[in-house]
């Protein structure tokens, strides 16, 4: 019988996601020569080689390819084990892997926070902020317990719940505040400065500036790699950007901009958890949501009248 260690087997997966012994590492908190030696004993306890190792990378081998399939199915199964154990609580315990998207965890998750670990206090919770593509495929994995994203996310396996609504602003430089807001349409024919590829806020925003199916995109977009250099950019007089309500009392506290509302209807956008429906602690994540609601309810009411940008 192979001695194989559940240890060995998340280190092998940390290095199969990574390429790299020392990012490995670092995932996983320890040394890179702890992890090199626990990923040589597996080798040596199977007989045959997981990886390719190269000067700056590794690959996995034929077999490794084959063989991480099975130790993710395994580590999913075994992370299950626990849920089932938790979900026999009332109160959530242990750790808690949440996802959240770029545009929303910087403003969120403070308030958010502190709220679970005071209502929680034997919760150990591990924030991953990302995309929404990596997140799904995260959860999916079973390497995060739920998710905070845009919806809808319309996967048959994982359920939705909403948070709360929200709309998009217009940033423009100080000087401009006296002018007229531009109409959607006019979007198209300014500079507007946008997240990066990979970011739905991006498509977001495009999709209003888009009005028809045949409308061009907007002219001589400039990407950013965060909602604060889009602002800051804004403020140097570079362009002009959208920016969702929660991020408004952040961002712009720093940069001389001016914000305001597009007529109606606004755009928006509708931010909400979401987790697979197998999930065992699917009871205790529906609470974690009232908690997670109710945080950002107040920080948004908390900031009704100090940043409240210029209706039409």
């Amino acid at each position: 019988m192979m001695n194989l260690t559940l240890r060995q087997l998340r280190y092998f997966d940390a290095l199969a996601r990574h390429g790299h012994f020392g990012r490995a590492a670092e995932a996983c908190s320890i040394s890179q020569p702890a992890l090199s030696v626990q990923v040589k004993e597996l080798e040596e306890t199977l007989g045959v080689e997981l990886l390719e190792r190269g000067a700056r990378q590794v690959r996995l081998s034929t077999f490794g390819e084959e063989f991480v399939l099975r130790v993710r199915e395994i580590l999913r199964s075994v992370d299950e084990l626990g849920d089932l154990a938790r979900a026999s609580r009332e109160m959530l315990t242990g750790r808690l892997r949440i996802g959240v998207i770029p545009t929303v965890a910087p403003y969120l998750l403070p308030a958010m926070i502190g709220r679970l670990t005071r209502e929680n206090p034997a919760l150990d919770i591990h924030v991953r902020e990302t995309v929404t593509p990596k997140l799904l495929d995260e959860l999916s994995e079973g390497r995060l317990d739920t998710a905070i994203v845009a919806l809808p996310v319309s996967e048959a396996s994982l359920e939705e719940v909403p948070l709360f609504d929200e709309h998009f602003l217009l940033v423009r430089a100080w000087e401009d505040q006296e002018k007229p807001v531009p109409e959607r349409e006019q979007l198209q024919e300014m500079r507007l400065l946008l997240l990066e590829e990979g970011h739905c806020f991006r498509e977001q925003a495009l999709s209003f500036c888009q009005v028809g199916s045949g409308s061009q995109k907007p002219r001589e977009l400039l990407d950013g790699s965060s909602l604060s250099t889009l602002v800051q950019m804004v403020g140097a007089g570079i362009g002009v950007t959208l920016i969702p309500e929660i991020a408004v009392p952040v961002e712009t506290r720093s940069a001389r901009v001016c914000v305001a509302r597009f007529k109606e209807p606004q755009p928006s956008r509708r931010i909400g958890m979401v987790w697979r429906r197998s999930s065992a602690i699917a009871r205790q994540l529906n609470a974690v949501a009232e908690i997670v609601r109710d945080a950002a309810d107040n920080l948004r009411s908390s900031e009704t009248g100090k940043h409240t940008p210029p209706s039409l």
